[in-house]
């Protein structure tokens, strides 16, 4: 792929943040070319110059949105923090993405079970659980963790909670500030890692 230089990678952005607001305002299927463009304040036939289909473009949205995750997970699998840090801050990267772009959560939480082209794509949200899980596991290895408890289902359980947080404030079923949004951390971090907690024995009379 050729580099792009500066203002054509400005306008490819503006494009793709046009695209987010018009995908989550009026539904991936409802919103038009046309819409984005106006969304994007470009012209209708430039968006085709770096886009062929507001397919492509939800496609693209889907997966540089899942690369940065990915590449901030693995930041923190590298920080050498114990299991239950490194899970804060997996959450913390999640949850917060509602705070910095509402509507980029809402068009993932509502695209990505409803298109076909995305359903062809899952292996990033694979890749995600394959983190969370090396994360449960280390912490394992090193008795952080409860080590009867499978770490790939321990894994998806953690994902299944910020994912279900997250639907819920797009469904507008929990309030979602700041301050909302920190006590969400709080609590996935609390309820799930002090159930993976290692017993402490009992001392000995």
């Amino acid at each position: 792929m050729a580099e792009r230089s500066p203002a054509s990678e400005e306008k490819r952005q503006l494009i793709l943040q046009g695209a987010v607001r018009a995908f989550a305002r009026k539904g991936f299927h409802d919103a038009r070319v046309g819409d984005i463009a106006a969304e994007a304040g470009v012209a209708h036939g430039l968006l085709y110059h770096y886009f062929e289909s507001k397919e492509q473009l939800l496609l693209t949205v889907f997966s540089e949105t899942w690369q940065a995750l990915l590449e901030a997970v693995k930041m923190v699998e590298e920080s050498g923090t114990d299991a239950r840090e490194q899970i804060r801050r997996v959450a913390a990267i999640v949850l917060r993405t509602w705070g910095r772009d509402p509507d980029l959560v809402r068009v993932l939480v509502r695209e990505v079970t409803r298109s076909p082209q995305l359903q062809n794509e899952v292996d990033e949200i694979g890749e995600a659980l394959a983190a969370i899980e090396r994360i449960v596991r280390g912490g394992q290895e090193r008795g952080e963790l409860r080590r009867e408890i499978d770490a790939r289902l321990a894994a998806s359980i953690v994902y299944g909670a910020l994912e279900e947080i997250l639907t819920a404030w797009v469904l507008g079923q929990l309030p979602d500030g700041e301050e909302d949004v920190a006590r969400a951390e709080r609590a996935v971090v609390d309820i799930l890692c002090d159930g993976l907690a290692p017993t402490v024995a009992a001392p000995v009379a």
